[in-house]
Formats: structure tokens, C-alpha cells, sequence
């Protein structure tokens, strides 16, 4: 979907149109991103006739492919919104963020954001959308059970068993498809002290931890029938709260945007923290989209003015409360945490400056997704070992990196 679209104001003498390259965050065409964009884009180029913004926004499923084949064919766009900066960065293809932004709008990220937004020291990726991830359950669902929310892996399980004698279709929802495998799974490997990376930064995906935690969910939800019909390697994100939003979930790992799906189809939920093995997960996960800048076309100037605009207070707030989605500067997050209206975000933005995030430095880590996504499903299926999908995983990460590295 692409919008061109036309202003007044000035900015110099030349006519610059800059490219954008968005995601999508609408659950529907009505709510697609394209419409903020057209607002934002029309308001922004009111006031500065020498600039014009054209946006095309395209579906996760395609728009980090899209801005690789832009990039690799030397057709860069001037902006992306996308989902991992570290390669372009490495590759010597982004602006630093010093170049672009003013020192209040850099300063204003939040500062967990804002370092992970780092290759070698130096800020390329500027985070555009946040979210952390609680455990949302169906309260009508649990009353019929007589359920209380689980705090504990082995409550859950127990509460699954119990939704799934009362015919609920999918007592737990386990994405781990490929739309977004890779967040599911690092959700529940947090949850059992593991992760993707030890604490100096390499990969651990062969951990004890992250063994058990997948053996764990083969044998005691996904072997049991608590993850409903479909096999969690098939089931993506967008299907599984879609189920949630109709009824037929009993509890599911999920973002703030679920609250808007679920409050608009009339579902009565609740949230908790994940459950972790013996106790609440003691690290939540936490996810940042980014926007990034390429030197190809120059206009570092109309770009870091543009940008200056993008995350105005005003805007920020905009869309995240419009998509349901945690700001990703101080101000827009201060405002959010004390207004009435939020409120349902709250157990979100609580967990966000503590949150474990993906490796978005590390250049490798778009290869190392990607398998994760195709392959992970695979570690809970019947018949699988957790234990050699993990080795297996571990070693394409180790050449992505030592790739990445060369």
C-alpha cells in the first residue's frame, strides 16, 4: 500500500520527497498503519513545502524481505520501519542517530530502548514501538472451571487440564508458527532461567535450562492436548489471538495488543505475569520495532526533521494508544502511566524497564531468528528432541555470527 502525499511550509529551496517504508500494526485494512501514516505524513508536509513523504506499508510477513530486496537491488528508501537494524548498520549503510535527531528527542528514548538500539557503542536503530508479554486468560472461561490464574508451570498445566475437560479448544495457545515463533519461545525460555544468550552475550540456546523448558512443554501441555487442535509449529501469533478474541482460549502469552482485540469482540480476560517454574518468571520479555535511516539518498537534514516530528510527544502517544503498543520515549511513557485511560497498560509498562530483549545488537541476529521461527516447532512436536533441534539451532547461530563477524 503506498501513499504519496502533498503539503506547504518550507524547508529549502529543492523539492525532497523522502521514502518510508512502514510495517503494519492494523488488525484490519480499516485500522491499518497506512491511515496514521497518512495523517501524520499530511500534517507534517503542511508545514514544510519543500519535503513529501511517500509510505509503503507492508505486512510483517513481508517487510523486512521487502527492505532487504530495496536495499540489496541499491534502492534503499530514505527511512525503514522494520524489525532488526544491526546488519544494515554493520554494513556501513545507516546514519548514526546523533546525525539525525535533536539532542531532546534522542535524549527522550527510553533508556533500555535506546541501548539496544546500539551497534559497537553507536546508536543506528531508533525504537519505534515497544510491548512486554503477561499471560492473559478468559475469566469466563475460568469461572466455569472454577480456576484461579496459574503463578506456577505446574498450575497452568492443571488449569489446562481442567479447561480442557470443560471442551475448551485450546486450553493453553502455543504459537510457535512461523510469524513469530521466536518470541513465544524466548517467553517460555526466560520463564525457565534460560534464554538466547548468556550473560556475556553469546549464544546459549543449548543451555540445560532452555533443554528442559522445551522438554517441558513437549511432554506436559503440548503431549497432554492442552495446546488445541492445531500443532503449535503451525499455529501463528495472529490465528492464536484471533481464537482468543473468540472465545475459545483459555490462556495465551500476549501482548497490549490483545487488549483492544479482546475488549472489541466483548471477551471478559485478566492478566498475570508469565508463570515460571516455581514462581512468576523473575524476567519478563519485552519486544522493540525499529526505525533506521540510509545514506544512500543523503538528506540527513529533511530526515532527522521528519524524525524530530515522528516522535513528538503528540505522535508517540498517538500510536501506541492507537495500536495498543508501549511508547518508546520517557515523556509519552510518563503520560501514559498516570492517565486513566491507560490503565490496562500499566502491568505492561511496569515490566518494560526491567524486560529481557532480543540480541538486536548483534548482526547475526536476523539469520538466528529466522531459523528459530522455521525450526522451533519442531522441539515440541511428538516425537521431537528438544535437546538436537537446540543443538542444531546453536550451531547455524554460531556461523551467523562468526559470519557476521567476517
Amino acid at each position: 500500500m503506498t501513499a504519496v502525499l502533498g503539503g506547504c511550509g518550507s524547508t529549502g529551496p529543492s523539492d525532497v520527497t523522502l521514502r518510508l517504508v512502514a510495517a503494519d500494526y492494523g488488525d484490519s485494512t480499516a485500522g491499518s498503519s497506512k491511515k496514521y501514516w497518512d495523517e501524520l505524513t499530511k500534517e507534517y508536509e503542511a508545514k514544510h513545502s519543500g519535503v513529501k513523504i511517500d509510505v509503503t506499508v507492508y505486512s510483517w510477513n513481508d517487510v523486512d524481505r521487502k527492505v532487504n530486496e530495496m536495499v540489496t537491488a541499491g534502492r534503499a528508501p530514505d527511512l525503514a520501519q522494520i524489525g532488526a537494524y544491526a546488519d544494515y548498520a554493520a554494513a556501513g549503510k545507516l546514519y548514526d542517530v546523533s546525525d539525525l535527531l535533536s539532542i531532546p528527542v534522542q535524549a527522550d528514548f527510553v533508556s533500555q530502548l535506546a541501548k539496544a538500539g546500539r551497534w559497537k557503542h553507536t546508536q543506528y536503530g531508533m525504537p519505534f514501538a515497544a510491548s512486554t508479554r503477561v499471560l492473559f486468560y478468559n475469566k469466563t472461561l475460568f469461572a466455569k472451571a472454577g480456576l484461579t490464574p496459574p503463578s506456577t508451570w505446574s498450575e497452568l498445566a492443571s488449569d489446562a487440564e481442567k479447561l480442557k475437560a470443560k471442551g475448551v479448544k485450546y486450553p493453553y495457545a502455543l504459537p510457535l508458527g512461523p510469524e513469530e515463533a521466536q518470541a513465544e519461545t524466548m517467553q517460555w525460555l526466560l520463564s525457565g532461567g534460560g534464554g538466547y544468550t548468556d550473560d556475556i552475550g553469546g549464544y546459549a540456546l543449548t543451555s540445560v535450562q532452555n533443554a528442559d523448558t522445551l522438554t517441558w512443554l513437549k511432554d506436559d501441555l503440548v503431549g497432554k492436548g492442552l495446546t488445541g487442535p492445531v500443532a503449535p509449529g503451525k499455529l501463528n501469533r495472529a490465528d492464536a489471538f484471533a481464537a482468543f478474541t473468540d472465545g475459545q482460549v483459555g490462556m495465551i502469552d500476549g501482548h497490549p495488543a490483545l487488549i483492544q482485540q479482546a475488549e472489541k469482540k466483548g471477551v471478559e480476560f485478566g492478566t498475570v505475569p508469565m508463570p515460571g517454574r516455581t514462581a512468576p518468571a523473575k524476567a519478563s520479555f519485552g519486544v522493540a520495532d525499529w526505525m533506521m535511516a540510509f545514506k544512500q539518498n543523503g538528506h540527513a537534514e529533511q530526515v532527522g526533521d521528519f524524525l524530530d516530528f515522528v516522535y513528538s510527544e503528540k505522535n508517540v502517544l498517538d500510536f501506541s494508544r492507537r495500536y495498543g503498543l508501549l511508547p518508546v520515549t520517557t515523556s509519552a511513557s510518563d503520560i501514559m502511566a498516570d492517565s486513566s485511560r491507560d490503565k490496562a497498560l500499566r502491568p505492561f509498562l511496569s515490566e518494560l524497564p526491567t524486560s529481557e530483549l532480543y540480541p538486536f545488537g548483534k548482526t547475526s541476529w536476523a539469520a538466528v531468528s529466522a531459523d528459530i521461527k522455521k525450526t522451533i516447532g519442531q522441539a515440541v512436536a511428538p516425537g521431537g528432541n528438544p535437546s538436537a533441534i537446540l543443538s542444531r539451532l546453536q550451531t547455524s547461530a554460531t556461523e551467523a555470527e562468526s559470519s557476521a563477524q567476517n
